[in-house]
């Protein structure tokens, strides 16, 4: 058994290390909002995210499938975001609204919900090639060092 736990941590590790190095988070906010549509009032939502990616302290971008994402601007400051282990959104209704709802997270702390003020809907595609571009021009600037 303890030897399986071993090999988990392991694993893990080496993807974390196989993933590169990380876009700071002001650059990767400015690749999200270079991808992102006009403001909607609200998106539908039922249960589940695919995953969801903190982009500084206001603001996040959730993907509800692999080609469905958002990007959610909070109305301030959101505290644990960044190291939250899970979040909820909005009341659970399907309907996420801007100015209405919140992003709770769900972390080292007590539940902190915090208001969205805007959602964008995202070029999710052209988000994960422009992710790609700028963690491969990255990974080349530290390997030239």
């Amino acid at each position: 058994m303890k030897s399986l736990a071993i090999a988990i941590v392991a694993a893990l590790a080496l993807g974390a290390c196989a993933s590169g190095p990380t876009l700071p988070d002001d650059q990767l906010l400015s690749l999200y909002q270079a991808h992102a549509g006009k403001p909607v009032n609200k998106f539908h939502h039922y249960g589940t995210l695919d995953r969801w990616v903190p982009l500084g302290d206001s603001a996040l971008s959730v993907w509800l499938r692999p080609n469905t994402a958002y990007l959610l601007t909070l109305a301030s400051d959101c505290p644990d975001l960044e190291y939250a282990r899970t979040i909820s959104l909005g009341d659970q209704s399907g309907s996420v609204f801007a100015g209405l709802d919140n992003v709770t997270v769900i972390g080292r702390t007590m539940p902190v919900p915090c208001r969205i003020s805007q959602i964008q809907p995202l070029d999710a595609r052209a988000v994960r090639e422009a992710e790609r571009d700028a963690r491969d021009a990255l990974q080349a600037s530290v390997g030239g060092r």
